[in-house]
């Protein structure tokens, strides 16, 4: 099994020195899906819910999210990120929301990717509680990752 990485020696919490690492471009992409009642979708696909443009707000607050990253999971560290792009699509049993997020630096931005779409789920189920409650977030994983040199 791997050695943690953000476990210290001791077993305390720890962030990870990337200081002699070099700068790549990093790239990771994320998924994920809410499940929704037949009566909500036709709600989102029409545009009629109370709280508004379900689709559009969740992509916004998606990137949002993901640039916020760093302030909400504590042994993130802060990026310099590139681009965030969120999309969600309205499909038979609910949502799906995928993200790719971007960055030139020192450490990888998956958790980026991952955040954005949690969040543009749970924005989601937000604006879609007042009429839902069957509403189901799941398969959130990390699609790919990959980082090249720049140099």
């Amino acid at each position: 099994m791997k050695k943690l990485s953000h476990v210290s020696a001791k077993g305390k919490a720890s962030m990870v020195d990337v200081s002699a690492k070099p700068d790549q471009l990093r790239i990771a992409k994320a998924i994920g899906h809410i499940t929704l009642a037949p009566e909500t979708i036709q709600l989102v696909k029409e545009n009629k819910m109370k709280k508004g443009d379900v689709l559009t707000v969740a992509e916004i607050a998606g990137i949002q999210a993901g640039k916020k990253t760093s302030e909400l999971i504590p042994l993130c560290h802060p990026l310099q990120i590139t681009k965030i792009d969120v999309k969600a699509t309205l499909d038979k049993k609910g949502v799906t929301v995928e993200s790719e997020a971007r960055c030139v630096g020192q450490t990888g931005i998956e958790m980026e990717a991952l955040t954005a779409v949690s969040i543009g789920l749970l924005t989601i189920y937000d604006m879609c509680k007042a009429v839902d409650k069957s509403m189901i977030i799941d398969d959130v994983r990390l699609l790919e990752k990959t980082k090249t040199d720049v140099r």
